[in-house]
């Protein structure tokens, strides 16, 4: 059966000029709700493109990651250095809806790309921002990176460990999606502000904000006078079901929110370890909460006895909360993805089985189909000639380099 529910952005243009992740993402979310969104990217192409043949990254059978954050848009190779690039760009900017930019501060205003240029050309615009540190203060023009601006800056790497652990870095990708996600949040404000206005705005937001959005209900105790924020949770005060206990096939269960009377005697029950609740340290929440490493040290060795599905069926059935730390091997056969369209199969062959879905559903708008992302200035000719350039000049442009 055909579905016929509306794209809700079909007809919206979006340029997306920008590069890596963070920003272009969020491009990648009004392409999936029917926006057509041009790529613009200097001729020798996006550098998230090479971040899959990267040192360190799993090999597999393509660009995975470009294959996932770029899919659904077209591209034009352009280059801004030129005047002829700009004058392309701006052309564009004048019939668009949404431009999207993570290009450094500095960068925008050598090349007359801030909003402040770009307002004129179309007063409907939608300028979206995506930088590391803000529009504003003494960093405003620094370059960064979801692993520093995101994890490190905001306290969250320091936060996300056990004590006298050294932190860890982010995996490529982990703050700058998220963020994606919040100037995408923007866009759509600002658009339905325009439908009640007429006029467009800019929206912009961080990778620090964000990054401390997601630290918040720990940092913003810092602005409530708080004290003692050294490696949170503490062992020396965590609460029992905070630890992470392994299995005798080499897995980890978390233990979280075990709360009710009900729920911690058919935990030790299930442990063969009632005898614990009768020793006067574990006898209540609090005494719990103060011998909580105690606790924990008697608990390890109960839980390497046996393998984690054996454990996991047992608390499962006495409705103890209880999960395995998942891997990125467990993902394919978990049962919660395909249903509810976390995986989605592409519409095409792309090379890979699946390309993971951005997490906005709107279940009275379907999403376009997934289609393969593109090459280098796949699209350049195509969309010169769809703003009225002919094929001379787009030659001309081929031969002189401003356009691949």
């Amino acid at each position: 059966m055909v579905d016929s529910r509306p794209l809700i952005f079909e007809g919206l243009k979006v340029i997306d000029a920008g590069s890596w992740v963070a920003g272009p993402v969020s491009a990648t979310m009004l392409a999936d709700y029917g926006a057509d969104v041009i790529k613009v990217e200097m001729p020798t192409g996006d550098p998230f493109r090479r971040l899959a043949r990267g040192p360190g990254t799993p090999d597999a059978d393509i660009d995975y990651g470009w294959a996932q954050d770029a899919r659904n848009k077209r591209s034009l190779a352009l280059n801004l250095k030129t005047p002829e690039g700009i004058e392309i760009l701006s052309r564009l900017v004048t019939d668009c809806d949404v431009y999207v930019t993570n290009y450094p501060l500095p960068m925008r205003r050598k090349l007359g790309l801030t909003y402040e240029d770009l307002k004129p050309l179309n007063e409907r615009l939608i300028y979206a921002s995506l930088t590391a540190y803000g529009e504003h203060g003494p960093e405003k023009d620094r370059e960064g990176f979801d692993l520093v601006a995101y994890w490190s800056r905001s306290g969250l790497m320091d936060l996300v460990r056990t004590e006298n652990a050294k932190p860890a870095p982010s995996i490529p990708g982990m703050g700058d999606h998220p963020t994606g996600v919040s100037l995408y949040a923007a866009i759509v404000t600002a658009l339905f502000q325009r439908e009640r206005t007429g006029h467009g705005s800019m929206v912009h937001t961080s990778l620090i904000a964000n990054g401390m959005w997601a630290a918040s209900n720990i940092a913003a105790a810092k602005f409530a006078h708080g004290n003692d924020f050294s490696n949170y949770p503490r062992l020396t005060a965590a609460y029992f079901t905070r630890e992470l206990y392994q299995t005798r096939d080499k897995r980890w269960l978390q233990f979280t929110m075990v709360r009710t009377d009900e729920e911690m005697r058919s935990y030790f029950q299930i442990l063969g370890a009632t005898h614990l609740l009768d020793d006067p340290r574990f006898q209540t929440t609090r005494s719990r909460i103060e011998s909580g490493s105690a606790l924990a040290n008697e608990i390890r060795p109960i839980i390497a006895q046996r393998n984690a599905s054996d454990w996991i069926s047992e608390f499962k059935a006495a409705n103890v909360p209880v999960s395995m730390l998942g891997t990125i091997d467990d993902l394919p056969s978990d049962p919660q993805l395909v249903p509810n369209a976390i995986l989605r199969e592409p519409d095409e062959p792309i090379g890979a089985d699946y390309i993971i879905n951005h997490p906005v559903n709107v279940e009275a708008s379907k999403r376009a189909p997934v289609k393969r992302a593109p090459d280098v200035g796949e699209h350049s000719t195509e969309i010169l000639a769809e703003i009225g350039y002919q094929s001379d000049d787009i030659n001309r442009f081929r031969d002189e380099g401003v356009i691949t």
